[in-house]
């Protein structure tokens, strides 16, 4: 059982990742925008290929986290399957 403290830190933690998140997805809306009246650069389109990619990730889990007992599911799969998280959410080694 986590303690009120421990709590509160993960949850602080998925604030700012998920705030990261919705920063790379409104740059990746900029570029997809920019798209529309100019050529874009080898690494803005690879900026635009893996916003796309975690946008694609995050359904799955959110489907499954909305499932009944998916808030148990969830983090067996995410366990199981790394991957299925998108890069803001995953942990690096300083992070932790």
């Amino acid at each position: 059982m986590k303690t009120v403290e421990e709590i509160k830190i993960l949850l602080h933690k998925n604030k700012l990742r998920l705030h990261q998140e919705l920063l790379q997805s409104k740059e990746a809306m900029a570029l997809i925008k920019k798209a529309t009246h100019t050529n874009l650069t080898v690494e803005e389109k690879l900026k635009i290929r893996i916003q796309m990619l975690d946008i694609c990730k995050a359904i799955p889990a959110l489907t499954v986290f909305m499932l009944p007992g998916g808030a148990l599911l969830l983090p067996l799969l995410i366990k199981l399957i790394p991957d299925i998280l998108p890069s803001a959410f995953r942990d690096t080694p300083d992070s932790k």
